[in-house]
């Protein structure tokens, strides 16, 4: 392995921002956390592995939906505290909401509102 992990500016509960962008559309997916293992699998496999906050442990991107993310290409900002992964969404469904991507709500007139369609229903894709 070589020393372009130590290049990376972890905060300090060793979280990394990522934010998944389309690689055909440039649309921004989603925007996720990686710990050091979560980077190093990912950079392994070739597809998005997170951090989960929420579960305490390594979320491998559709593991449980099948909505994958091949990864293209990875960027590291000026920074080096923020990832851009350039992915292939398999399925076109990048949230779990059944939404293409995860910006779904826009403020409009002083309020969130829903602007994106769900494509499949949640209960479709997790049971």
């Amino acid at each position: 392995m070589g020393q372009w992990i130590d290049e990376v500016r972890w905060d300090k509960r060793g979280l990394l921002a990522v934010i998944a962008q389309d690689h055909h559309s440039g649309a921004v997916l989603m925007m996720a956390w990686m710990n050091r293992d979560a980077l190093l699998e990912t950079v392994q496999s070739g597809q998005a592995v997170y951090w989960s906050r929420s579960r305490s442990r390594l979320w491998r991107k559709g593991e449980s939906s099948g909505h994958v993310q091949n990864v293209k290409s990875i960027r590291l900002d000026c920074d080096g505290d923020t990832l851009l992964l350039s992915v292939e969404q398999v399925g076109g469904i990048a949230c779990h909401t059944g939404r293409a991507h995860c910006f779904y709500r826009e403020m409009r007139d002083g309020e969130w509102q829903t602007v994106e369609p769900v494509i499949r229903s949640a209960e479709d894709i997790y049971g």
